[in-house]
């Protein structure tokens, strides 16, 4: 189980590690929750799975059609929404769990090729239900039959009224984030005893957005070691040769402002009137955390992205949980929609700058281990998540890094690792990059080996993956 593995005590002894097992399972958009001893991800067309590892996963369904285990024939449940927004389908969902241990399930659905949306809310007792409607709180889009504040909705400024993340701040209120491309993202209070909407908030506070820029599935953690509340994003589309890629930036209060760690104002972040999904625009500002990329010997990683993020309080460890496709990986199953999709989890790690820093590989349940520079001398693979959005792969070049402490290879440049904290600082061609080390498990090459992660001032991630494993010597 995770809580036991991470609650162990540092070790030196690298061969007590056992190779890690994993079972995949298969949500697009995946929102996750921990109930008791388990971790459920809910997901667009109603996917659903859990895990007790962030490994091992079990899939509990994976559409919105007929029967199912936890919805009970959702297409007659939640009639209403389906209708408005003239589509069979959902789109990503969300799960919270109230202060009076019930549940709040927030689905939604878009008719796609244009912002008409509904956003609804159901309630249970128990996680795997039953639920009970309690009807639609949100609605976007022109039509004709409503005679409400929709008569004026304007897409390029108002939003598409889909991808809800719902959160406790930490004095106890109760918010929404939503919105997808269109006017952007927007916030909103919820009342924490009913899990509905404060009166008279319409749309809500918005945070960044306009003119259909390509950001939407957001989601926010608050950290105890920074006290920062982060916002991740991911931007482009989620085609295979969408440019899907996440990002992060921060805020001292959860309703914003939001900043980048270049220090620009999300809130800034909007396309420039006259102009439709201007990736120039949308792609210059948010700090990256993860693109489409390959290292050497493994199947691309294509359009991760949709992420939610788990915290640890017991061992402090942080998760993104994402979806992604590959690029060679064959997809047999009827329904293509969420089989094209694979669940990840990645580890991330705070460095020197109080930013988040996504480990190279998933996540393989290692402890904790203390690192020496002799750990991390050696050649790596290298890959840069750069910040256009664009169909473009990140590959792996190579790199090395002396016991001098110099940056060798295909980049040239210097580092400094302290032994003590794990953190790693790198100059490459001239820019500074704050990261942490770790080891982790390399699924190619079937072994453990030592990495590292940074991120530069302006918001560019780096990774290196040692081609010898932790210890090895070139």
């Amino acid at each position: 189980m995770l809580v036991n593995v991470m609650k162990e005590e540092k070790i030196t002894d690298f061969t007590r590690i056992s190779a890690p097992i994993f079972k995949e399972a298969h949500v697009h958009d995946p929102s996750v929750i921990k109930v008791d001893d388990d971790y459920y991800v809910f997901g667009s067309h109603l996917a659903v799975a859990k895990t007790k590892d962030f490994m091992i996963w079990e899939q509990i369904a994976t559409n919105a059609q007929g029967e199912h285990p936890i919805f009970d024939k959702p297409q007659e449940k939640f009639k209403e929404t389906l209708a408005w927004a003239e589509t069979k389908t959902f789109w990503a969902p969300d799960m919270v769990m109230l202060e009076d241990k019930t549940f709040r399930f927030y689905y939604n659905a878009c008719r796609g090729d244009a912002p008409i949306s509904a956003m609804g809310v159901a309630s249970a007792n128990n996680i795997t239900g039953p639920f009970t409607d309690l009807g639609i709180i949100l609605k976007s889009g022109n039509k004709d039959e409503d005679d409400g504040e929709n008569k004026e909705f304007d897409a390029t400024i108002h939003p598409n009224v889909i991808d809800p993340h719902v959160f406790f701040c930490e004095e106890s209120r109760l918010w929404m984030m939503y919105g997808s491309f269109s006017g952007g993202i927007f916030i909103l209070e919820l009342d924490k005893t009913t899990g509905l909407p404060l009166e008279n908030q319409g749309y809500g506070k918005k945070m960044l957005g306009k003119n259909h820029l390509e950001i939407e599935g957001p989601y926010v953690m608050y950290s105890p070691q920074t006290k920062f509340y982060y916002m991740f994003l991911t931007y482009g589309r989620l085609d295979p040769d969408g440019g899907y890629n996440m990002r992060v930036m921060r805020s001292e209060k959860p309703d914003g402002p939001y900043i980048d760690a270049s220090g620009f104002n999300m809130s800034e972040a909007k396309g420039p009137d006259g102009t439709i999904f201007d990736r120039v625009t949308a792609a210059g500002h948010g700090s990256v955390i993860m693109r489409n990329h390959q290292f050497n010997n493994m199947d691309a990683y294509l359009s991760p992205g949709h992420n939610s993020v788990y915290y640890c309080s017991l061992t402090e460890r942080y998760f993104l949980i994402f979806h992604v496709r590959f690029k060679n990986k064959n997809y047999s199953h009827e329904n293509i929609i969420n089989y094209n999709h694979e669940i990840r989890v990645h580890e991330m790690f705070i460095n020197s700058k109080g930013w988040f820093v996504v480990s190279p590989h998933r996540f393989s349940n290692q402890p904790r281990l203390d690192y020496a520079l002799s750990d991390v001398i050696g050649k790596y693979q290298f890959i840069t998540h750069h910040r256009e959005i664009s169909a473009d792969i990140s590959t792996a070049t190579i790199i090395e890094l002396t016991a001098d402490e110099k940056i060798i290879g295909d980049r040239l440049g210097h580092y400094k690792f302290d032994e003590k904290t794990g953190f790693i600082d790198l100059e490459i061609d001239g820019k500074r990059f704050d990261g942490v080390v770790t080891h982790q498990w390399n699924e190619a090459d079937e072994q453990f080996v030592m990495t590292f992660t940074a991120m530069s001032d302006d918001g560019i991630s780096i990774w290196g993956s040692k081609i010898f494993p932790l210890g090895g010597s070139l």
